[in-house]
């Protein structure tokens, strides 16, 4: 918000001024009741680790996340380049490989990928869309350039804060709004349900889509149901729906209704009994063969997870330059894979200033964050990284860009990320801004709601 010298950058000026000009008792009034409005909506996201129960309220913070036109320009045009560079990579390596083929990237890093699902090769989908929806996460560093740290195209959440964070923020303070022109992201739903419709089985004229949830005991239900309502479909658990003649139904009062796109919220593994675990009981027998025979789309596609595995990403440069023929609009954070011996030398040689991350890890989990560490931490990794060299990678610890937060002690620099949503269907598409995630403890870089962190509105202003 603030420049070196202490004065407001030109985009956070109103909302600097307003800040200055409101007295702290009636801040401190509207953070009690966006806390006690999210409490009452039942906002909850679970933490897992932790004694006080598992469900917890997302803190979240009223000094909005502020990015100018022009960024958002280069921002979008990165993210549309990388969902479409991912996706046609999705597609080749179910089909022809060529990627491989010729060389771009290790086979035995894709084939040889617990994400990898044998069974979807050769299998067409509707558009060539794997990653319908995908979380990119980004952060700003150095000089202030964007940098991509991770893809997430498995099953993506946070979207539901994203939206309820911008209805409590122009419910609190409705004049911030009058006097900025702040672009709107509550048409999110609308646009999601317009894409979903347009990767049905080919030849439907009004596609009934519903949302697969893996039921109220999922870290993320309250999105689940959020999206479902807010979509105005049908929000089912696998014992909902059942598969005749390789066709999908759901079962409703007035009978058997037929389902043509699942936005499925459910992993891979627990999608259908007779093709993944047999020991699901959240899944629909019977639902890979529907989906292999084209008679429903499921949103992800299956096996979109090789693609978000942290051991790719160093290679999704490589796929824009090699599908599209472009050099990539955001670079990678600079990164190094533990299974090639010069690179695992110099982490272990280096582990005091590096993050290490597992290819597979999600949710801020597994993680060292060297400069934070202890010699004990750092000695458990190296011995992990020795073990099993193809499971790690590390990174540079970057120095994030930070936005003021209010904390206990007051308004304090806390470091952010963001995670826009972008939308592949007919059209690739997101929508201004996306999640502003905190890190909430001082000096910390981890955050992931599941760690304790929190969210902000997002405001990206009109050009």
């Amino acid at each position: 918000m603030l420049t070196a010298a202490g004065l407001a950058r030109s985009h956070y000026l109103p909302f600097s001024g307003w800040l200055e000009k409101t007295p702290p008792a009636r801040i401190a009034q509207k953070r009690d009741e966006a806390e006690r409005a999210f409490h009452r909506v039942g906002i909850t996201f679970a933490v897992y680790g932790e004694d006080g129960g598992t469900e917890r309220l997302i803190p979240f913070d009223i000094v909005p996340r502020i990015i100018p036109a022009d960024e958002w320009k280069l921002l979008e045009r990165g993210l549309r380049q990388r969902v479409q560079a991912l996706n046609l990579f999705l597609h080749d390596i179910y089909h022809e490989q060529a990627i491989l083929k010729a060389g771009r990237l290790p086979a035995e890093r894709v084939l040889n990928n617990a994400q990898f699902r044998p069974e979807m090769r050769g299998m067409d989908v509707p558009g060539g869309i794997y990653a319908h929806i995908a979380g990119v996460d980004v952060v700003r560093a150095g000089e202030g350039e964007y940098y991509v740290l991770e893809d997430n195209l498995r099953v993506p959440s946070g979207v539901s804060y994203m939206l309820e964070n911008r209805k409590m923020m122009m419910r609190l303070f409705p004049e911030l709004f009058a006097t900025q022109s702040i672009r709107p992201v509550q048409h999110y739903p609308d646009l999601l349900l317009e894409n979903l419709r347009t990767v049905a089985p080919s030849g439907e004229e009004l596609p009934t889509v519903a949302v697969l949830t893996p039921g109220a005991h999922n870290s993320a239900y309250y999105e689940h149901a959020f999206l479902a309502q807010q979509m105005g479909v049908e929000l089912v658990e696998g014992q909902d729906l059942f598969v005749q003649n390789e066709t999908v139904y759901m079962r409703t009062t007035r009978g058997p209704q037929r389902v043509h796109v699942l936005y499925r919220r459910v992993d891979d593994d627990f999608l259908d009994p007779r093709a993944f675990r047999t020991d699901s009981m959240i899944g629909v027998p019977g639902l890979f063969a529907a989906y292999r025979a084209g008679r429903v789309t499921l949103a992800n596609a299956i096996g979109t997870g090789v693609a978000d595995d942290k051991s790719i990403y160093p290679y999704v440069g490589e796929m824009i330059r090699f599908y599209l023929a472009e050099e990539p609009v955001l670079n990678n954070v600079p990164t190094y894979l533990c299974h090639r011996a010069e690179d695992r030398a110099y982490v272990l040689e280096h582990l005091p200033e590096l993050v290490v991350k597992e290819t597979h890890g999600a949710g801020g989990y597994g993680m060292l964050v060297g400069p934070a560490s202890t010699a004990a931490e750092r000695e458990t990794f190296r011995a992990r990284i020795l073990a099993h060299p193809d499971q790690y990678i590390a990174q540079p610890t970057l120095a994030l860009s930070t936005c003021p937060t209010f904390v206990e002690s007051g308004l304090a620099p806390r470091h952010i990320d963001l995670r826009p949503y972008v939308l592949s269907g007919k059209t690739v598409d997101l929508v201004p801004g996306g999640l502003t995630r905190v890190a909430l403890r001082e000096g910390s870089l981890v955050v992931n709601s599941s760690q304790g962190g929190g969210t902000k509105d997002t405001w990206v202003l009109a050009g």
